[in-house]
């Protein structure tokens, strides 16, 4: 299982953006680092399918092999977590969870349980996400993206704005929980504390390996 960026390019008004070549292997962490506006989160914008019309890409987008390039969002089986949980404030714990699971799913309340287990929130199901802390509002929102069973996982600076001690916590968790799954991951984020913790490869936007 992995994540092939193919002459990945996006430009703006004529200016290159970002411009990818790389592989990311199951169980793998790629950094992508860079300022505010560089393009990092626009990168990952251009791998769900939901580029603004403002920007143009052009390269290919593999997923396990296969090429999602032209896929619908829906379709990419990509999970993204973004600076904010966006829970939806009208379900239940229980409820923002099963959210994220097919409508097909059998067993749909003991996946829930389980989801809730491994992130350390056993019995909250009921809960309203407006009385959570925010970090269990963080493992909620990644336990939903993975209920969705994505075959691999997009962060989006998730860790932005949480304090340090919650930042060290959540890190922990959200890699050890996509590394048991064997997903490939692409980080973006400005942080050197953010890139050492993912332990894989770091890059710049223009594929420049960067050193920290």
């Amino acid at each position: 299982m992995s994540l092939r960026l193919e002459n990945l390019e996006i430009t703006h008004q004529g200016a290159v953006m970002v411009a990818l070549s790389v592989e990311v292997a199951a169980g793998e962490v790629l950094t992508v680092m860079g300022p505010s506006g560089c393009g990092k989160s626009t990168a990952l914008a251009a791998l769900i399918g939901a580029l603004p019309p403002a920007f143009q890409a052009s390269g290919r987008i593999y997923l396990e092999g296969r090429e999602i390039t032209h896929l619908p969002t829906y379709a990419r089986k990509l999970g993204i977590l973004f600076q904010d949980d966006i829970l939806f404030p009208h379900l239940s714990v229980a409820g923002n969870l099963g959210f994220g699971l097919p409508k097909s799913a059998h067993d749909r309340d003991a996946a829930i349980a389980q989801a809730l287990v491994e992130a350390g929130m056993a019995g909250m199901g009921p809960r309203d996400p407006a009385t959570l802390s925010g970090g269990q509002r963080a493992r909620v929102a990644l336990m939903r993206t993975l209920l969705s069973a994505p075959r691999a996982l997009l962060l989006d600076e998730p860790f932005s704005k949480l304090d340090s001690d919650l930042r060290v916590q959540m890190r922990e968790f959200v890699f050890q929980a996509a590394r048991a799954r064997g997903l490939p991951v692409i980080l973006v984020t400005h942080d050197h504390e953010d890139a050492r913790a993912a332990g894989g490869p770091v890059l710049g936007v223009t594929g420049a390996p960067l050193t920290l």
